[in-house]
């Protein structure tokens, strides 16, 4: 689908400030991979780039308590200094120079990526650095320190949205933006993972629904290990496309964390950079279907930063500009040459797995000795029938 409007990638180099250190997982090298290898398959061609400015401290306390604010600038202004209460200085979130500094530049960058839509700029807004969804009010968590997709929803909705939805399909349960907007009716999530059995952080079933006052406005899918590029779409299209055409969002929010690619190392999922294609190009279609085409665009979790997340997100990038790449493009040389130069690794040749997805629709009949479809009919029954569905085949 062509985009009826602009669309923006809301991007400086210095967003990979954003470092936990040589060690961690989440390397700012993989969104310095992403970029470069969009520059040279010309999809930045067809994206308004916007730079990221600095989020202040009064738009992060949106969400976050002043303390985890101050924690946050201590740490990384203070050597040796540790807050464990508050996440800093853990496994998951080690404590790193002026990363108070570095985590509102991400926010920074989300905000202007919701106001460029919201305000009519762009139709479309990505901010691949973003997508922190781990993060709680009070704390980091999972690699996140300030929660840039929640404070950006708080800002829509202070500008008067009166519905927004939230659509997360990294492989890890989208906790806190759930928790912040669990008892708001105004923000319907959606969150497709890996079940909180086996994957941190151990949250996100079927039976989470929303607060007291906001019931039926969480769904969570809670997908079995091993699901792959069919059973992973076939539970996407059972569940997000009723709840969305029934919420009708004023804009639509996602978050595109691919780690749940069969490389991923800290997951256990099998989808191909195919199946996550296919599901970046239902969202774009239900963008323009439910929301008037509004849609916010985050990266998130993903952690093969060479073989998955480039190719991932430049898919997903070169889909909101409305010019989707095909998936049999061989990968440009000279990005190959830089990953080998700056890395000593030889990246993939081609934009595709091989896969060609597919899947069998929800309709064609469920089956309850299988463990995806028993997760797909738990969500289907805990939540529809709050949103006035019918919940059955």
């Amino acid at each position: 689908m062509e985009c009826a409007g602009p669309t923006s990638v809301v991007f400086d180099s210095t967003l990979t400030d954003y470092n936990f250190g040589p060690t961690h997982p989440m390397s700012p090298v993989r969104v310095d991979l992403t970029m470069r290898l969009a520059e040279e398959l010309g999809v930045l061609d067809g994206l308004k780039r916007v730079d990221a400015p600095m989020a202040t401290d009064a738009q992060i306390a949106t969400v976050h308590e002043q303390g985890l604010i101050d924690a946050v600038t201590k740490a990384g202004t203070t050597p040796g200094h540790e807050d464990h209460a508050r996440g800093l200085g853990t496994d998951d979130d080690p404590v790193f120079p002026d990363m108070h500094l570095a985590s509102a530049h991400v926010v920074g960058a989300s905000l202007e990526a919701f106001r460029q839509v919201w305000s009519g700029e762009s139709l479309h807004s990505v901010n691949i650095a973003g997508g922190l969804h781990h993060a709680m009010p009070d704390r980091a968590s999972g690699f996140c320190i300030y929660n840039d997709v929640a404070i950006g929803i708080k800002q829509l909705l202070a500008d008067g949205a009166e519905r927004v939805a939230y659509v997360d399909i990294d492989v890890h349960h989208g906790d806190g933006v759930e928790s912040i907007f669990w008892d708001d009716p105004r923000v319907l999530t959606i969150s497709l993972h890996e079940t909180g059995q086996m994957l941190f952080p151990g949250t996100g079933f079927a039976t989470d629904t929303g607060g007291e006052n906001a019931e039926g406005t969480a769904a969570n899918v809670a997908l079995p290990p091993g699901t792959s590029d069919a059973g992973w779409l076939r539970a996407f299209h059972a569940v997000v496309p009723p709840l969305l055409r029934e919420f009708r969002p004023e804009v639509l929010v996602t978050q595109h964390g691919c780690d749940s690619h069969m490389n991923d190392p800290l997951a256990h999922m099998m989808l191909s950079v195919d199946g996550q294609r296919a599901a970046y190009l239902a969202l774009h279609e239900l963008a323009h279907e439910v929301s008037g085409g509004k849609w916010v665009v985050t990266g998130g979790g993903g952690y093969s930063i060479i073989d998955v997340v480039p190719r991932a997100w430049a898919h997903l990038l070169a889909i909101a500009s409305g010019r989707p790449l095909e998936p049999t493009l061989e990968t440009p040389p000279a990005w190959r040459a830089y990953v080998e130069e700056v890395l000593g690794a030889t990246a993939p040749h081609r934009m595709t797995d091989g896969r060609t997805p597919a899947f069998r629709d929800w309709a064609d009949g469920y089956d309850p000795d299988s463990w995806l479809d028993r997760a797909i009919h738990a969500t289907r029954m805990e939540v529809f029938p709050l949103h006035g569905l019918d919940p059955l085949p």
